[in-house]
């Protein structure tokens, strides 16, 4: 091809590539990803940027049992975490309102471009999309109310790490919800006993616990450690669960 014919296809990787820059940390680094433990069980691989079409989550009405459970208001501030196509994103702006605010982060470009797209088309004026690293989230300290994890606890290369950061950027009594499936991490779930063991681990306390209408997985709610009663790295014991051990991979 000549020149003038290539001019519409670079100028659409180009502007990609700047949507996929526009997502920034918001924090400072934390802990170092070579400060924690691995953990001893499988790590599902990041598959696609939804976990299910959202006509399906819609019909198990799954966002409003999610909020509701979250007690989510508004003029908070609320972390998606592994955010992806955006599905809770889109959802939480118009609860929160204009005086809270929508953290979307994630760690992979291509899902950072696209929901920075959406965001942008849709108009979401309190949503700020973030770039994370597998265990920091990369937000500022003290600044979050709640986060939520949907569907991809399971994918995380170093969730110890990533906990253990997350708790610096929760607010005094900042709660954190998990969903997921209760599977084992190569059929992209997790065991609820193996998430209390993990949460546990990182000081993480469970307040609630919730198996969701719609086939849509479970609901477990943790308060998150204050930064000063976080245990240290060294001290973190990963968490053996046997289930996941006997199960074919």
């Amino acid at each position: 091809m000549t020149g003038p014919r290539l001019a519409p296809l670079a100028l659409a990787l180009l502007a990609l590539t700047g949507l996929a820059r526009a997502a920034e940390p918001l924090g400072p680094p934390g802990e170092p990803a070579k400060s924690f433990p691995k953990p001893d069980r499988p790590v599902a691989e990041i598959v696609a940027a939804q976990w299910a079409l959202e006509r399906e989550r819609e019909k198990a009405d799954e966002f409003g049992q999610v909020a509701r459970l979250m007690g989510f208001k508004a003029g908070e501030t609320v972390a998606d975490i592994g955010a992806g196509s955006g599905y809770y994103v889109t959802r939480l702006s118009p609860l929160l309102g204009p005086q809270g605010r929508v953290l979307g982060e994630d760690v992979t470009p291509r899902y950072l471009a696209d929901l920075e797209g959406r965001v942008r088309k849709a108009g979401l004026g309190n949503v700020t999309v973030v770039r994370g690293e597998p265990h920091d989230p990369r937000l500022a300290p003290a600044s979050v109310d709640a986060a939520i994890l949907v569907h991809m606890y399971h994918e995380i290369t170093q969730p110890y790490g990533l906990l253990h950061n997350l708790a610096a950027a929760m607010k005094p009594g900042g709660r954190v919800g998990i969903v997921d499936a209760d599977d084992i991490p190569s059929r992209h779930g997790t065991p609820p006993k193996l998430l209390r063991c993990e949460l546990s681990a990182a000081g993480y306390r469970e307040t609630g616990f919730s198996v969701l209408d719609g086939g849509v997985g479970y609901l477990a709610i943790f308060a998150a450690p204050a930064p000063g009663a976080r245990p240290e790295p060294a001290t973190i014991r990963p968490c053996r669960d046997e289930a996941t051990r006997a199960a074919p991979r």
